[in-house]
Formats: C-alpha cells, structure tokens, sequence
C-alpha cells in the first residue's frame, strides 16, 4: 500500500491499535502477534512477528513493566519508559505509524502505550542464521575459515572485527518499494573517495522496484546496466579478509541482507582474476600460483579457438607441430559441431552438478565420464583431441576465482570459436580485436575496466601481473582516487 501522507501516532490507543491491526493483517497472518496489555494503570499494546522476537528479552520487559504504579510514570510517561522502565540498549521513539508498520516487519517490536502519541520500539529480534563458515567458492589452504552469512549484522560485525579503524562507516539504507530490504555502504571514510562513495550511494538510492529477490544479484542488474554485456564490474566475496583488504586499498563494499555475498566496487577486469591463496604464500610462491593462474585463465578462453584455427588451417603451423588436429578418421561430425555439443554437454553436468545431491554425485562423475569420454570417441561423436583441449579450458574455468568472471570468459569462448569458423584467420582476429575493444571501453563506476593496462600504469600493472612482496607502506591503487595514496 502506497501511503501519500503521513500517519501520526494518536494518543488515543484505540484509533492506533485499529490502524496497526489493519496494516499488519493481525487476524490474517497467524505470524503476527497483537498482545493487549494493562501497566501501571494504563492500556497498552504490543505487535511482534513470531519468530524475529527474543522471548526471554520481552518475557524480562513485560516483567518489570507490570511491577510498575501509576505514578512512577509521572509527569512525562515517555521519557520515564525510555530512560527509567525499558533497561534494553536498542530503543527509539517513533511518530509515523507507517513506519512503525514498516519496522515490525522486519522483526524489532513496537510498544503503543495510552495518552502518548508516540510508539516505542524495542529492537529485540534475531533470525534464524547459520555459522560463519568458510566460503566453498574461495577456499585456502592456509587462512580463515570464517565467511559471511546471510544475516547483516552478522557481516558488519565481521568486517569490524579486521577493520578497527575509527572512520570505518557503515551507511543504512533501504531498497524495495515492499520488501523494504536492508542495505549497507561501507567503506573508510579516510582513504575511499567521496565522489565514489557518492556515486554508490546514489546509484542504489534510484533503484525503484518491489524488492530484491535474488539480493546483491538484483541491485548489480540495476545499478551496473550492461545487461547484453556478460562480464561483471562488481566483484563478490564472501570472505571478510578479502573484503577487508579492498576496504584498505579505497574499494566501497555493499552489503545486502539476506545474501552472503559482499560486493566490491568498483571492481576492474584484474580484480576478478586475484585470489586469497596467492597472499596466503611466501610472494615468490604467490607469483608462480598467480602465473599458473592466469595461464589457465588464457588457456580457458583462447585454447580451442586456437586449436580449431590451426587443425582447419594446418598450413599455419611449423613443421614440428604438424600433429595438431584430427586424422580424417577421427569422428563423424564437424569440428565445429563437436565444440559447440562437448560445451552445451559440460554446461548440462555443471548445471546437474549443482542439483544433484551429494550422495549420488559420485554416481553422477560415472555417468559423465562413460558419456564424455569412451562412448563418445567410440560412437564417431566426439575426437580425443576436443575432449583433451576442451578438459584443459574446463580447467581454466575452475581456476578462475571469479564466478561470474569464468561465465562471461566461457561466452565470450563459444562466441570466438564462431567467429574463427565463419571467418578462419580473418575471424578469429576480428573476434579478440572486438573482445579487446569492448573490455577497453567499459567502466566500472567510472573507473576503466583495464586499468592498470588500458590507461598504462607500469607500477599497478606490474603488482596485478606478478604477486610482489607487501610494500613496507600501502600502495594504494591511484585509479580509486584514495586520499592518503601512500600512507
């Protein structure tokens, strides 16, 4: 319901009691508790959802409120509640009975006292959450085994517990015209950009719609654009130290309840390719796993459009690597056919994979090794050679750290093979020139999505390309624009 003025508080109970009831569906939603009360000689009433409350808190407040005389709540009832008769940490007054609808729906609870126009609310709710355990997707050896969860507060206390700085701040904000969903800003006031806080801020603060189904994916969607563009200009992480390092470089996270996942903005192509584990080591270590990293990375996107290229054009090879491509016995179906069939087949076991049960995945692994493999070279489907090279790119896909980083390059990989089979040399060079150019014009936030590479900046480039010991003073990324660059 769209509410175009606001709807005081009356000091009579009864014309709130009858607004409240209304709104929150008292005798419709069974979840929803109305509790009619008599304290010190005055009616009172409390609304609740079953379920967000803690019990024994309210239990404790309802106790020591029925101990209460009339005058013990003299001259001012108010104030005498909500600094002498309610001892709870989490209390404030409210005037707009709207949004006291608003805030017992997302759990705390509202107390309506008679003779005062204002409603108190009690912030005693808790939802059901799990533990903070390590994140499947960004797992280390060595490291925290904590990770974000889908309860806000939870997440913010997490980033507070590495980040004590004194100007961390974490904004509140509300997003969805009926879900009214929580949402956070954080970042360190003394290094992040203002412009780039504002930005944020203000990009979130236009999205209108009713709510936010699938949580930071929906706010993404809305506040990135590039809908027919699959690659990503936020990152996400579910793990607090990795959040926390982008917080000290100037990054602004946003936090979104309901979801574990935290998003870093702005976030460059570079970004989506870093991983936790590379700090994790000694940094000669760290340099050979991120270079490892990347070679897998580029051999997920360009081996088996250069694999086709050079078995549909042998003369482009040199004498020693003439055993490149099929025999003419191989199989019974075009190359191209066979590429595009292996790749819908591995995005079909992906996708199983996912809803299958983990008692019957290894069931699963059978069938997808029996029908990949063997059976498919046998029946004349598929060559060992596509199968070899397309398990390489598999790989590289996995050893992408970025999720959605590794969709988009899997895309963009079926798109160039197109190209080089429609144009041979011709189109496999008008593919990568295209990809180049889409990646150098996009912008995260206003920030050039190939940055430290398109603008050039030898030092970043260098700290992005090979794992470098951690400077004795932060190195802050210049692009982010911090105000202590080098401190």
């Amino acid at each position: 319901m769209n509410h175009n003025e606001i709807k005081k508080v009356s000091s009579n109970i009864d014309e709130n009691v009858k607004y409240l009831s209304a709104e929150l569906g008292v005798e419709k939603s069974f979840d929803v508790i109305s509790l009619d009360l008599e304290y010190a000689g005055r009616k009172m009433a409390l609304y609740l959802i079953d379920g967000f409350a803690k019990d024994d808190i309210l239990h404790y407040l309802m106790k020591l409120l029925s101990q209460l005389e009339p005058e013990q709540l003299e001259p001012d009832p108010l104030e005498k509640l909500l600094k002498t008769h309610i001892p709870y940490v989490e209390i404030e007054k409210v005037e707009d009975l709207d949004s006291v609808v608003d805030t017992v729906l997302a759990g705390p609870t509202a107390l309506i006292v008679d003779g005062i126009n204002y409603a108190i609310m009690i912030d005693a709710r808790t939802y059901p959450v799990r533990g903070p355990q390590e994140p499947d997707i960004e797992r280390v050896v060595r490291g925290a085994r904590d990770g974000y969860v889908e309860t806000i507060v939870f997440n913010t206390a997490l980033t507070r517990r590495r980040v004590r700085d004194r100007t961390l701040r974490m904004e509140y904000m509300q997003v969805g015209r009926r879900s009214k969903t929580d949402v956070c800003i954080c970042y360190i006031e003394d290094i992040a950009d203002p412009k780039q806080v504002k930005i944020v801020k203000d990009s979130i603060s236009k999205i209108d719609t009713d709510g936010l189904p699938m949580g930071e994916k929906t706010i993404e969607e809305f506040i990135s654009g590039r809908h027919w563009n699959p690659y990503p200009v936020v990152r996400y992480t579910e793990r607090p130290d990795t959040a926390a390092t982008h917080l000290y470089e100037g990054h602004v996270l946003v936090m979104v309840d309901g979801t574990p996942s935290v998003m870093i903005t702005p976030a460059t192509f570079w970004h989506h390719l870093q991983h936790a584990e590379e700090y994790r080591n000694k940094p000669v270590v760290g340099a050979y796993l991120r270079f490892v990293r990347f070679l897998a990375i580029w051999a997920s996107i360009f081996l088996l459009p250069l694999w086709y290229l050079f078995a549909m054009n042998p003369e482009l090879l040199p004498e020693v690597l003439n055993f490149i491509g099929p025999n003419d016995n191989d199989a019974n179906v075009p190359l191209i056919a066979q590429f595009l069939i292996i790749e819908v087949g591995i995005d079909m076991l992906r996708m199983a994979a996912i809803h299958t049960p983990s008692s019957l995945a290894t069931a699963l692994g059978l069938v997808a090794a029996l029908m990949v493999g063997q059976v498919a070279v046998e029946v004349g489907l598929l060559t060992n050679e596509v199968i070899l090279y397309l398990a390489i790119a598999a790989i590289g896909s996995f050893a992408t750290p970025s999720y959605e980083m590794s969709l988009a390059n899997r895309i963009f990989r079926l798109i160039l093979l197109i190209f080089t089979a429609i144009g041979g040399v011709i189109g496999f060079m008008i593919g990568v020139t295209a990809w180049f150019i889409l990646l150098g014009r996009m912008k995260t936030f206003n920030v050039p999505y190939l940055w430290p590479f398109i603008p050039f900046n030898y030092r970043a480039l260098r700290d992005v390309i090979v794992r470098s010991p951690i400077p004795l003073k932060n190195r802050r990324p210049t692009v982010l624009h911090p105000k202590d660059p080098d401190r």
